[in-house]
């Protein structure tokens, strides 16, 4: 570490007593610092009296942490030599001389430093403690063995500064370790400043406006104003002999007569204090108002303010207001608006707004789902409808009676199936989308939805036949039409082949029975079961039988 310069900076801070030998409770020398002073006593004692003597001062055996505390014992040494106890001492039972202190620590309780200077190096154990001698080097020794003296340090949290010097005025300061002198540069918190020539005894315990210690009287008011501006923050002056202090504007004289302060300090404004020339004034945040008192806010009704804050409902709060709206409406951008019921909707594709709440609808090609209302099922109203595909798994379904066609280049429709062209209806049949509707001719009525069945006499009277009705039913399709799904090549060449195969028998049939009418009769005959037979039945008769029914 880079030492500072600090020798002639501490020696003229030197505090030595006052002619002859030093009382035997105070220290041979001292100097201070900003917030250390370093103390010397000259007596003999071993290092636990010596550590005692330190703490009755109110501090404890020096630490030499860095090169400005060896400026300091170099200070206090002067020429005179001797061993000197540190706050070092042991603490294990054998010293480790690889560690900047040797396993040694602090009477603080710490290790923690950033310079050494030992004077020899080896491993020694026992109870050792380390002194100090002219020549700055670090001994170790036995703790119970008495040094030639010991060196003391106080901490504080600040300090007072030396009085400014006044001709013909000398000033004498003692600390509150007992060490006096005249050339301190700065004092610790309760030293005393002594001036004779006055009759005047100054004490550093006086804080100022901002917190730091200053030079005080016990006695209210200023002192000569030769000295230290007689103790005044602001202005010293002497009218008729007698001193007086006087502050800038915007401040007010301390009750000690010495200090300045804001008329604001020790107000009793709840908020807000604004000053006013010499005096003060108490004011409230926005949302409160001042009390009767001047002093304490009081919450301020702002929703009986005119014109109305808000738009429908005012809740007054704690320094302020919340607006709020009536039911049915929501805040939206600082207004209250409607609220649509379909906000709160679970519609899968659109909502209606209706006078009691909302209605679910869907787009075109699908319907409500009369199972669930909130939800759409695919659905077509016309010929062609575009099909509804799935993007990830590249598959497209129609709704029921929709066949799918086209391809992925021209985009896949569902397309209606005739189901009128697959004689599904016994009589006539109307095509719908996605279904179909079987009607009976005149004297025939439906019959389980495909089938037509002939209406009696009895029926007849004040009945209708056919397709006309007085009062015409919804539709219902006679059977569900197929679910959609593609149709195979193959498929269609079945269903052509069946047609095909069916005719071809219709043919043979007719043929066997024109050829049958024209042949003579023959000695085996057929008759025919009857129109009311689900089947054809072509039973052989005996002869007899025949020659009978011929008789007949």
């Amino acid at each position: 570490m880079r030492r500072v310069p600090l020798l002639p900076l501490l020696l003229a801070g030197l505090g030595l007593g006052l002619g002859g030998e030093p009382e035997p409770a105070a220290p041979s020398g001292a100097q201070c610092l900003e917030d250390d002073c370093f103390s010397i006593f000259w007596a003999s004692q071993p290092f636990a009296e010596a550590s005692a003597a330190c703490n009755r001062g109110g501090g404890h055996l020096m630490t030499v942490r860095s090169t400005v505390a060896e400026d300091a014992i170099a200070v206090l040494v002067q020429n005179r030599s001797g061993q000197l106890w540190l706050g070092l001492h042991l603490s294990p039972l054998c010293t480790e001389p690889a560690q900047r202190l040797r396993g040694f620590q602090w009477v603080t309780g710490d290790r923690r430093t950033d310079y050494s200077n030992w004077a020899s190096s080896g491993q020694r154990c026992g109870q050792r403690c380390v002194t100090v001698s002219r020549e700055l080097r670090w001994e170790e020794q036995r703790c119970e063995e008495p040094a030639d003296g010991f060196l003391c340090e106080y901490n504080y949290a600040g300090s007072c500064p030396r009085l400014p010097p006044a001709e013909g005025l000398s000033v004498t300061y003692t600390t509150p370790f007992g060490a006096r002198g005249t050339d301190f540069l700065a004092l610790p918190p309760h030293s005393t400043a002594g001036i004779p020539a006055m009759g005047l005894e100054l004490h550093c315990n006086e804080e100022g406006e901002s917190g730091g210690l200053r030079w005080g009287h016990a006695t209210p008011g200023a002192w000569p104003c030769r000295l230290a501006n007689g103790g005044c923050e602001g202005t010293c002056g002497e009218e008729g002999g007698r001193p007086r202090c006087s502050c800038p504007d915007g401040k007010v004289l301390g009750a000690d007569g010495r200090g300045c302060s804001s008329p604001c300090a020790g107000a009793p404004c709840q908020h807000h204090c604004v000053v006013i020339g010499t005096t003060f004034l108490c004011m409230c945040e926005s949302g409160y108002r001042l009390a009767a008192d001047g002093s304490s806010c009081e919450d301020d009704d702002d929703c009986a303010v005119l014109p109305r804050v808000c738009e429908q409902v005012c809740v007054n709060t704690e320094g302020g207001f919340e607006c709020h709206c009536h039911r049915g409406y929501k805040m939206v951008e600082g207004r209250c608006r409607p609220v649509s019921r379909c906000y709160e909707a679970l519609c899968e594709q659109q909502c209606e707004e209706v006078p009691d709440g909302y209605r679910c609808s869907c787009f075109p090609g699908y319907a409500v789902d009369p199972q669930a209302p909130t939800r759409c099922l695919l659905h077509c109203n016309r010929s062609q409808c575009p099909a509804e595909c799935d993007p990830h798994t590249l598959s497209c379904e129609c709704p029921d009676g929709f066949l799918l066609d086209g391809d992925e280049a021209s985009g896949q429709v569902c397309v209606d199936i005739d189901e009128c062209d697959m004689n599904f209806c016994q009589h006539n049949c109307t095509n719908h989308p996605g279904g179909y509707e079987c009607h009976c001719q005149a004297g025939y009525q439906v019959f389980r939805e495909n089938h037509c069945i002939k209406i009696s006499e009895e029926d007849e009277e004040g009945a209708f036949s056919g397709d006309f009705r007085p009062d015409p039913l919804t539709p219902i399709p006679s059977r569900t039409p197929p679910k959609a799904k593609h149709l195979h090549p193959g498929a269609l060449v079945g269903i052509a082949m069946g047609v095909l195969s069916t005719a071809l028998a219709l043919l043979a049939l007719g043929y066997h029975l024109a050829k049958k009418h024209c042949r003579p009769p023959s000695t085996m005959d057929y008759k025919y079961s009857g129109p009311h037979e689900k089947e054809m039945g072509l039973q052989p008769v005996t002869s007899a039988s025949a020659t009978s029914s011929q008789k007949l």
